[in-house]
């Protein structure tokens, strides 16, 4: 999934995962039901559309999606019929009804059935590498590492330490750090790094 390309797939796709990473679940079955939504050919609003319930079911289900499953399919079902209706299944009309107010941005990203303010927040997390009037952003996940880090406690800073190119690498990096807890192995490579 290239978020860069900007297209209406991969920003779909990206949807989808901010909606089953902010349920309480575990990161990595969020990842495997994001997937298999793909391998089900579920990549873009229209698709989903002709999935059935119990598809959806049978797909989140098989991903180890289990607990929740039934709700999240309900779920699919209500945000996509939002996506449609609002913006013709391209996100890239709610981009361009945020006009690069982040706070707009997110507030119109929870409007979607499931995505709450952690799922908003990723959401915009990642695409701001395609959507870079959004630039720098952070959510709560990834401000939490910075610090533990000495990084810095708010986007503009952390924003600082890298290019705008390398900004979405990082914070993914910072997120990957805070669901490990391996802020020990990360301070350990950096004196390694800056030993030589």
């Amino acid at each position: 999934m290239n978020i860069t390309r900007n297209t209406p797939s991969p920003l779909f796709r990206l949807l989808c995962l901010a909606m089953l990473t902010s349920a309480p679940v575990q990161a990595d079955i969020a990842m495997r039901a994001a997937q298999a939504m793909a391998r089900a050919g579920w990549t873009t609003a229209d698709k989903l559309a002709k999935s059935r319930w119990s598809q959806r079911v049978a797909v989140l289900n098989g991903a180890g999606y289990a607990r929740v499953d039934e709700k999240t399919a309900t779920q699919l079902q209500d945000f996509n019929d939002t996506l449609l209706h609002d913006y013709r299944g391209d996100l890239g009309r709610l981009r361009a009804a945020a006009d690069g107010d982040t706070d707009r941005a997110l507030k119109k990203l929870r409007v979607f059935k499931g995505i709450g303010k952690v799922g908003a927040a990723i959401f915009l997390r990642e695409a701001q590498a395609a959507w870079p009037e959004f630039y720098p952003f952070a959510d709560k996940a990834t401000l939490k590492a910075a610090s533990a880090l000495e990084l810095g406690d708010d986007a503009g800073t952390l924003a600082q330490h890298v290019s705008q190119a390398d900004f979405t690498r990082l914070v993914a990096a910072l997120v990957r750090t805070q669901l490990n807890n391996d802020f020990d192995d990360v301070r350990a490579a950096a004196r390694e790094t800056g030993s030589r």
